[in-house]
């Protein structure tokens, strides 16, 4: 105990330590700013891509360590979770070909990590969520072996007190829990950079503020969590949830989660935002101190304010503000981080041309934005684009409603053309670029669209694991062509392959639409049940969905034969009398074969499918017989094939 206690007091006297250094940090960039240190009139973009590492059945593979010895190239690096991968992106000077340059450097480094995940015998695959993940992917087993993450995930947990709580509504419903902050490894993002002097930084952060819904309305690319159809770009509430450091009390105090869009127009600086970042939330990662910055300015060179940066790593605004350091030079940027990877690097590019054309045009067209649109509407935009994507209604500088498309069509891209016009940006770029927009704003045909149409044209047929498997592998493949997603066909599951990786694991194919009865319910409920949707077993749980019992169509027919359940019987009987207690379950990562040795050794008809012992799925003979014929389906044609 005397150990562990000093070692919470060597961790707190380090924060203290780190907070005295993100103090001086701050400092440090007020003299900057006082004191013109900080670069103007020039402007650069940039891009950082995030992406998916898969196995050869779609599922994430854990291999980023070994891709990245095999790129062995500063350019990439890890991600939260070893099925992620990055690669940076170099400032390009914006202008001219500067796009052109961009797309060029990006399909090149995407080539390296295909040709060296492939090596590895899995591929790459660029998706705002990947539609094959799993819960059972997101455990500490899978984060890259940093220290920075596995403390940025304790620090995280310990300020919540509790388990991550996820509740997100959207075509379907996901209500779950996890004690661990990996589930934001299920988002991916394209996150564009674009530098801006220190005298025009809240006027720009402000239109990229106004701007954020109508740019990702067209863009969303992330329709599905863990099987479910949500938002369509379901990145927004799931990263907002799963980096939520907020304890209760917090919560109900309506403390600012640490992801958030912000609460208000930014006045006159960029330190308004570092101030409220350091003054609302708390401290989770710390490093050693720098020299003191006033120092290193004093003697005339420029300080890394390596405290105020990693701190400003910890708070996630959709549009951050950034500091950086590049040769004897300092500068400012605004990331944008909400647009999702892919579903193509050419449909990234016009997403990106629409950002950086509208934060050049906007403020030559409306003037200063905070006079012409109010924070809880660009807020409000904000939510709805990520819910509804071009089907939403945005408010715009007229106070009028539109929806994402009609303000697209009508204002938005053509002065986003004005603005790449005005930066002098080549003419056949501009019109590529935002043509690929135009042209998917009018197919209706977003990433996140193509993927629920292609779900509805699946609708019946396969398991829904085969559906995920096949959206997946279809993205990969349109993905290598490299067409825009307008232009994309609906996926189909002959696509897919074999049938038979859909069949390896309970999971995959088990029934999770369960009729259910608790134990103090009457038996003729459950004897109705299984009259009314043909069933001969039905799971008995509690309040608290564990699994408790199991009621058997013969263990009926037994109380029918005694007369029991006649009309005339003078006595109720309960589920809890005649079910089943010590039921044979099984995990939904219970490879298939095991699970049929188990009916088998067992002599049951059935197997529930449980996680912690709450109720998930269940699977039947019916389901194992449908298995194989399957099976023998695909055997049989490959046979006559060859």
């Amino acid at each position: 105990m005397g150990e562990h206690d000093l070692a919470n007091e060597t961790d707190a006297r380090q924060l203290r330590n780190f907070m005295k250094a993100l103090l001086a940090d701050v400092r440090a960039l007020e003299s900057m700013l006082e004191t013109g240190r900080l670069e103007t009139g020039i402007r650069r973009i940039g891009a950082e891509q995030e992406m998916f590492l898969i196995d050869d059945h779609c599922r994430p593979k854990n291999m980023a360590l070994e891709v990245l010895r095999r790129l062995d190239n500063p350019e990439f690096t890890t991600e939260l979770a070893l099925f992620n991968l990055e690669t940076n992106l170099d400032p390009q000077v914006f202008g001219g070909d500067c796009l052109r340059r961009m797309e060029t450097q990006l399909r090149e480094n995407l080539l390296k990590v295909r040709t060296a995940a492939e090596a590895e015998g899995g591929g790459m695959v660029l998706t705002g969520i990947l539609p094959t993940l799993k819960k059972s992917d997101l455990g500490l087993d899978s984060m890259t072996p940093n220290p920075r993450y596995r403390r940025l995930n304790d620090a995280i947990a310990a300020l919540r007190g509790g388990e991550f709580q996820f509740l997100i509504k959207g075509i379907d419903e996901i209500d779950t829990s996890h004690d661990n902050v990996m589930l934001e490894s299920c988002n991916t993002s394209f996150q564009i950079h674009f530098q801006v002097a220190p005298d025009e930084f809240a006027r720009l952060y402000n239109v990229a503020q106004a701007i954020t819904a109508p740019v990702l309305a067209p863009a969303v690319n992330s329709p599905l969590l863990l099987g479910r159809r949500l938002w369509h770009e379901t990145r927004v509430a799931l990263f907002q949830q799963s980096i939520d450091a907020r304890s209760k009390v917090h919560q109900t105090r309506g403390l600012r989660p640490r992801v958030s869009f912000g609460d208000h127009w930014i006045d006159n600086s960029v330190m308004e935002i570092f101030r409220e970042d350091v003054a609302r939330f708390r401290v989770v990662l710390s490093t050693e101190s720098d020299e003191d910055p006033e120092a290193v300015l004093a003697r005339g060179e420029l300080p890394a304010l390596t405290a105020l940066r990693l701190h400003n790593g910890t708070v996630y605004r959709w549009n951050r503000a950034c500091y950086g350091v590049a040769g004897n030079t300092a500068h400012l940027r605004i990331e944008n981080r909400v647009l999702p990877a892919g579903p193509t690097v050419l449909d990234e590019m016009a997403n990106a041309a629409l950002f950086f054309g509208l934060m050049s045009a906007v403020t030559e067209e409306y003037g200063d934005i905070r006079k012409v649109l109010d924070f809880d509407d660009a807020k409000d935009n904000f939510h709805a684009a990520a819910r509804m994507g071009l089907k939403a209604q945005l408010t715009w500088v007229d106070g009028k409603s539109h929806t994402a498309a009609a303000l697209l069509t009508e204002h938005l891209i053509p002065l986003a053309r004005q603005g790449l016009v005005a930066q002098q940006i080549d003419q056949r770029d501009i019109d590529r670029y935002l043509g690929v927009l135009e042209d998917r704003v009018k197919s209706g045909q977003t990433g996140a669209q193509w993927a629920l149409d292609s779900l509805q044209a699946m609708k019946g047929q396969g398991t829904s694991d085969q559906q995920l498997r096949t959206l997946t592998h279809a993205a990969r493949e349109r993905q290598k062509v490299g067409d825009p997603v307008h232009t994309w066909k609906l996926a189909s599951l002959e696509e897919s392959g074999s049938w038979k990786h859909s069949y390896l694991r309970v999971g995959q194919f088990m029934t999770t639409d369960l009729f259910t009865v608790q134990p103090g319910d009457v038996v003729d409920l459950a004897a109705s049940l299984m009259d009314w949707r043909h069933i001969r077993h039905v799971p008995v749980e509690d309040n608290e969905g564990n699994l408790v019992g199991l009621v058997s169509h013969r263990s009926l027919l037994r109380l029918v034969g005694q007369g029991v359940l006649s009309e005339d019987a003078d006595r109720h009987v309960l589920v809890k009398d005649i079910m089943k207690r010590n039921v044979v379950h099984v995990g939904a990562d219970t490879p298939t074969l095991e699970a049929i040795e188990k009916m088998r050794a067992h002599r049951v008809g059935c197997l529930p499918v449980t996680e912690d012992n709450r109720l998930v799925g269940i699977i039947t003979e019916r389901d194992l017989i449908n298995v194989a014929a399957n099976l023998l389906e695909e055997h049989l044609r490959e046979v006559s094939e060859s």
